[in-house]
């Protein structure tokens, strides 16, 4: 029965892909001639991927950056390629979400400005490590691989604890956060899920030096990048491999 179950999901398969697939499989019987174990040996042939299409194969090929077409640089507005060289300037590359973005420069503009406006204030209670990591956990909730992945290592670098980072980014409710920082996030996984926003949100905020105003960047960060999120899924943003190591080993000193 077993062999049989096989062979119908070796033919199902073979139908459904364009890969090549060869099965060897070795019945092994046991000493008493009544037990049977049954050994598969499965070995998949794939040609060289010139793109890839599908999600769930590993693969050498690279990802595009985005699943629409990236302009090039030089070609871009004035102030669109001196936001984008400045930022080159700060981090040694160029964040891919600025070159996919780029694909609609009126929708650029207004994205940047406005994440400049909640990331870059400087009144409130909220530090930059708070804000990044509301940015995280509500992300990490959004299944969003390009926006976990890239404010997770800005997230290291503010906080100067990658163990942390980590955590949020896996599964906030498991990580060693401190009461103020549960609040933060609890409130904002609340606004990330469109829940019914109440007193006791607000009161829970309150008890840890939190006012109105800065529910209100805690909120305004979560929608965001809800919005963001979902960009990134609609275009299949990737993050850049430089992301992977910030904030994880000490920078060389010139």
């Amino acid at each position: 029965m077993a062999a049989h179950m096989f062979s119908i999901f070796c033919r199902q398969l073979c139908r459904n892909s364009k890969s090549q697939l060869s099965v060897l499989s070795s019945i092994n019987h046991c000493k008493n001639g009544q037990n049977i174990s049954w050994v598969p040996k499965v070995s998949l042939n794939f040609a060289k991927p010139v793109a890839i299409v599908n999600r769930g194969y590993c693969s050498e090929a690279e990802y595009p950056i985005s699943r629409y077409p990236v302009p090039n640089q030089d070609e871009l507005p004035q102030d669109m390629q001196d936001l984008i060289n400045e930022v080159a300037e700060k981090s040694g590359f160029v964040p891919n979400v600025f070159q996919a973005l780029a694909h609609r420069p009126d929708e650029f503009r207004a994205f940047f400005m406005y994440y400049d406006a909640l990331m870059a204030k400087e009144t409130g209670s909220l530090t930059k490590a708070d804000k990044e990591m509301i940015v995280v956990a509500t992300s990490s909730v959004n299944n969003c691989l390009y926006c976990v992945i890239s404010h997770s290592a800005l997230f290291r670098i503010y906080s100067k604890n990658p163990t942390l980072a980590d955590q949020v980014a896996a599964n906030w409710e498991c990580a060693e956060l401190d009461p103020r920082q549960r609040a933060i996030v609890e409130f904002a996984i609340a606004v990330c899920k469109s829940e019914t926003i109440t007193e006791e949100h607000f009161k829970k905020l309150e008890a840890h030096g939190l006012d109105r105003e800065d529910a209100w960047d805690i909120g305004a960060i979560a929608a965001f990048f809800a919005m963001s999120n979902r960009m990134a899924h609609l275009t299949d943003m990737r993050p850049n491999k430089e992301f992977y190591l910030m904030g994880r080993v000490p920078k060389d000193k010139k």
